[in-house]
């Protein structure tokens, strides 16, 4: 969707006011004149995953009931990035997927547009890697789904501790999740 201007002076105004916290010999350079409105679009645009009102939508009509489709199916390396929401800084990664289908499949890019949808607001991780299996499990109804989100987080690099590490979740659901079978491939199937 198109990024809306809703707000934008009210944005614009807060980078505005923002930048006067520098002094005014930095905040009055020539170079930072359009700095507010380019800053509030860059916000808009990394936070316009809630101007889908239903996350699921996005799946559209690419559910499809496929007889015979119960064996793994892993989804890997789909790249993501996010806002802090503690921070307001910048967190990015890649996403894995594994579920065991139970009749229902998911149209493969379908797991990105979902991923992007959660992705694109001010988040956690771990809600994210929670929100994604959740919306897995209403839409397909699976045996079992594991996600698995490993990002690199600018609000520990980049401040605080200054450690460029990178963090892993995984988050498991579905009734079968429990299965020692069932559970090893999920993890295999998410496993780098």
């Amino acid at each position: 969707p198109p990024v809306s201007q809703v707000g934008s002076d009210a944005a614009e105004d807060a980078y505005r006011l923002l930048l006067s916290t520098l002094g005014i010999e930095e905040s009055s350079r020539h170079e930072l004149e359009k700095t507010p409105a380019r800053a509030a679009k860059a916000f808009r645009e990394m936070t316009i995953g809630l101007q889908v009102e239903y996350p699921l939508s996005v799946a559209g009509d690419a559910v499809f009931d496929v007889d015979g489709a119960h064996d793994l199916v892993a989804v890997r390396e789909i790249p993501f990035h996010s806002l802090c929401e503690h921070h307001l800084l910048p967190f990015a990664g890649t996403a894995h997927i594994a579920y065991f289908p139970n009749g229902r499949v998911l149209g493969l890019s379908k797991f990105a547009r979902l991923l992007e949808v959660f992705a694109r607001r001010l988040q956690l991780q771990e809600r994210l890697g929670h929100q994604l299996a959740e919306a897995l499990v209403e839409l397909l109804g699976p045996k079992a789904v594991a996600v698995s989100l490993e990002a690199y987080h600018t609000c520990m690099s980049h401040r605080g501790a200054g450690v460029p590490s990178r963090t892993r979740t995984i988050a498991l659901r579905g009734l079968q999740k429990d299965d020692p079978f069932i559970r090893e491939q999920l993890l295999s199937g998410v496993s780098r």
